[in-house]
């Protein structure tokens, strides 16, 4: 089985076309990681940590996610749902909610899982998640996002004091870059 990145993204357009929700994509996204040696082939092998556009349109964005090892992003919105295939390594997920009136700022942690080799997992449009790739090795997964991922005004908490802040494009790219560089002078 091979896998076709043109025909991926045609099958998940059509999907969002048929149905608005992430049901019918998951469907998709979950066809394609059940055979992750052939997207790992297909998207190639990952060498270093990146946010990989392979689609942009208004209604649907497909990325693929390579984590550096041991990385962690802090935790954030999408505000839109997203489907998340994993093809190689492991994405572990902690679910956060927002504490009651009065710190409504600040988050705390309210589940988590983990994602493996061929998982494709749902997440909903209010979903607030970090993300930690705790192996020692890339992980890459494909993210399927129900709208324009790049235009969509999104959060980030601060890590430490868990304060919600503006998401910060720049800062989280050079978050993998030194990451990256870690990488290479491993």
């Amino acid at each position: 089985m091979s896998f076709d990145l043109q025909q991926f993204i045609a099958d998940c357009r059509a999907a969002v076309r048929a149905d608005p929700t992430h049901k019918s994509v998951r469907e998709v996204v979950a066809r394609a990681v059940a055979e992750p040696s052939a997207v790992l082939r297909g998207l190639g092998e990952p060498k270093r940590g990146a946010v990989e556009k392979l689609f942009h349109g208004e209604d649907l964005t497909v990325l693929n996610v390579i984590w550096p090892p041991h990385f962690t992003i802090m935790p954030h919105n999408h505000r839109m749902w997203a489907v998340i295939g994993v093809y190689t390594g492991r994405e572990d997920n902690i679910f956060w909610r927002r504490l009651p009136e009065g710190k409504s700022e600040h988050i705390e942690a309210a589940g988590a899982k983990s994602l493996c080799l061929s998982d494709a997992e749902p997440m909903g449009r209010d979903i607030i998640h970090s993300v930690t790739n705790p192996i020692p090795r890339l992980t890459g997964a494909i993210h399927v996002y129900g709208g324009d991922f790049f235009a969509m005004e999104r959060s980030e908490w601060d890590p430490e004091s868990l304060i919600e802040q503006r998401y910060d494009v720049e800062k989280n790219m050079r978050l993998f870059e030194k990451a990256n560089a870690a990488l290479a002078g491993a």
